[in-house]
């Protein structure tokens, strides 16, 4: 049985409701550290074939077109844009960014890691460095009481000075989480991302070794969300999603006079 324009134009109703779903979500996430927009992807429905091409149209002929009836479309995904957000400068020692490719990583409860480009991080009582939610920095960093300064090299290495001592001392390395295919990785929430088989697995390494990006102490990544950007596709969306509506109203009179006419 073919498919209907109504059908067609309801298929797009839906996927720019979809689509403007996901502009919403940039916006609302446009003061959230290290969030990474995303876009919709579209893709068409089956095609009805009344006609192939090349197919045979007398004994000695054949089409040279076919006839194709669209379906409709649907929405296939979703990508984040993984492009760096600006570095703010916030002097708070414990904030960190990585200034190029990578991220931190992070255990979540049940022993689960998870990966974020937030770096907001915070001392907990225990002394380790922790999320804004408790969750421990991996590998773990333990901080002493006594600490009267912190610093994060570039490279990601951890040294405290104690007022005993004003001489600096190691206590860990922070390394940074980098994939083969970022697009791929699951957002879970909170800022955190989880490895999935299309992200392939995490593959750790020191922060600026020219793979992943260097560590900057005292600065936040901010979002990579545009305003302008997404106010334009915001209003791109509503008008597709207007005609869509125009074509609903369109064939409903159309088969509304076919009606009354037979």
């Amino acid at each position: 049985m073919p498919t209907s324009a109504l059908h067609v134009a309801r298929t797009g109703l839906e996927a720019q409701d979809a689509r403007m779903r996901v502009i919403a979500n940039n916006l609302a996430n446009i003061g959230t550290t290290g969030y990474k927009r995303d876009r919709a992807n579209f893709a068409t429905l089956a095609y009805q074939d009344d006609r192939i091409a090349g197919q045979q149209s007398s004994t000695e002929t054949a089409y040279a077109t076919g006839l194709n009836l669209g379906t409709g479309v649907s929405v296939q995904s979703t990508t984040a844009i993984t492009t760096q957000g600006t570095l703010n400068p916030t002097g708070n020692g414990l904030d960190l960014a990585l200034d190029g490719d990578g991220y931190f990583q992070v255990q979540l409860p049940g022993g689960k890691l998870g990966y974020t480009r937030a770096g907001n991080f915070s001392r907990s009582a225990e002394g380790q460095l922790v999320t804004a939610q408790g969750y421990a920095v991996q590998p773990a960093i333990a901080i002493p009481e006594d600490a009267a300064a912190i610093t994060v090299g570039n490279d990601g290495t951890v040294t405290v000075t104690t007022g005993a001592s004003a001489v600096p001392t190691e206590i860990g390395q922070i390394t940074i989480a980098s994939f083969a295919n970022p697009a791929g990785l699951q957002a879970l929430g909170d800022n955190f991302l989880s490895e999935t088989a299309a992200s392939g697995p995490a593959q750790i390494g020191a922060a600026g070794d020219g793979v992943r990006g260097a560590i900057r102490q005292g600065m936040l990544e901010s979002s990579n969300v545009n305003v302008v950007e997404e106010l334009v596709d915001m209003i791109e969306c509503q008008r597709a999603y207007e005609i869509n509506s125009k074509m609903i109203s369109a064939v409903d009179e159309m088969l509304r006079n076919a009606n009354q006419t037979l």
